[in-house]
């Protein structure tokens, strides 16, 4: 009898000693980081995937081994895991990647408007982004979906820099860019200078799109407001040549000749008065607010100064000299226009 009990404890010992090996093993699968290489690495884990899945995967990539310790992490620490693409860094450990899994924080992508491109710039460059799911066809398949208003959608994305996940389609950035500026463009209404030249928010946006494709320069954007604004106000014509640009459409080549100017479409503001019917570029808020608030003042014309701003000017005679000093420039930028006149 004593003999057998000594066996059982002898077989307890070893059996303590056993486990007490195997609990230090797990410690130290849980403290060593996995095997991702120090450029990273991104995951997907489909919808309904689990743990199981995921170490396949990562197996398979060199990343880890399907063995017991992930099935008594899993067992210990039961998590639900979420969709989605996650991107694993060097000195990631099995736990911090469960706790990655079940936290949802996917990898996240950028997709930026840039002020002043045109609709069908807008459409070609969200159709070259490598993520994003494309499914929108052209103008004509975006002005049917039910979100938007009938019509002319020229202007009406407002630019920004929109956030998505993989899986988010062109469709839903346009959706929000419009809706951005929808907002952008009510907040701006509603606070405008009283009597200013527009019956619409419409125009509103159509003379913002003028001014963001006459200047980069923030400081500005008032001032080519309002000269643009007296004008409308004295029923002068606009003569700007980003309308007769946009205008020409695939016609432009680079530059605009004397005959182009007298060539008269609905968007040629130097043969006709008054707003062109549309807008003719995505304005950002800056150009926006310029076009509710235009700078008092009394110049009606301006011209590139050759350095990348404008000269402004109160009469015809000033500002024939100001182009003939930029004619003179050595300096002119070729896709520099007189504009302005």
């Amino acid at each position: 009898m004593r003999r057998l009990a000594a066996i059982a404890v002898v077989l307890l010992l070893l059996a303590s000693v056993s486990m007490a090996g195997v609990w230090q093993h797990y410690q130290r699968f849980l403290q060593t980081p996995l095997n991702v290489e120090t450029s990273g690495l991104v995951i997907v884990v489909s919808p309904g995937g689990s743990i199981r899945t995921v170490v396949a995967d990562l197996e398979r990539s060199g990343v880890t081994h399907m063995h017991w310790h992930w099935r008594l992490l899993a067992r210990l620490h039961p998590l639900v895991i979420k969709a989605g693409e996650y991107q694993l860094t060097p000195g990631l450990t099995a736990p911090e990647l469960l706790q990655l899994l079940a936290s949802g924080k996917v990898v996240s992508y950028r997709f930026t408007i840039v002020e002043g491109w045109s609709l069908q710039k807008l459409l070609d460059e969200l159709g070259q982004d490598p993520v994003l799911r494309h499914n929108v066809q052209g103008k004509a398949d975006l002005a049917s979906q039910a979100e938007f208003h009938a019509g002319n959608l020229e202007g009406w994305f407002l630019p920004e820099t929109y956030v998505f996940e993989r899986g988010g389609t062109v469709l839903e950035i346009l959706q929000r860019a419009y809706l951005a500026m929808q907002q952008a463009l009510e907040e701006t209404w509603v606070g405008r200078d009283d009597k200013l030249p527009y019956e619409t928010q419409n125009e509103l946006l159509t003379m913002a799109s003028i001014i963001e494709k006459e200047t980069g320069l923030d400081s500005e954007r008032a001032a080519i407001a309002g000269v643009l604004v007296r004008r409308l106000r004295k029923h002068w014509r606009l003569e700007t040549d980003p309308t007769v640009i946009y205008g020409m459409g695939a016609l432009f080549t680079g530059n605009i000749s004397r005959r182009d100017l007298k060539n008269d479409t609905p968007y040629n503001t130097y043969t006709r008065h008054g707003l062109p019917p549309t807008p003719i570029a995505l304005p950002g808020k800056a150009s926006l607010l310029a076009a509710a608030h235009p700078a008092t003042g009394e110049s009606m014309f301006f011209v590139a100064n050759g350095k990348g701003g404008h000269t402004f000017s109160v009469t015809l005679k000033a500002h024939n000299e100001a182009v003939r000093q930029l004619i003179k420039s050595p300096k002119k930028p070729k896709d520099q226009q007189d504009s302005g006149k």
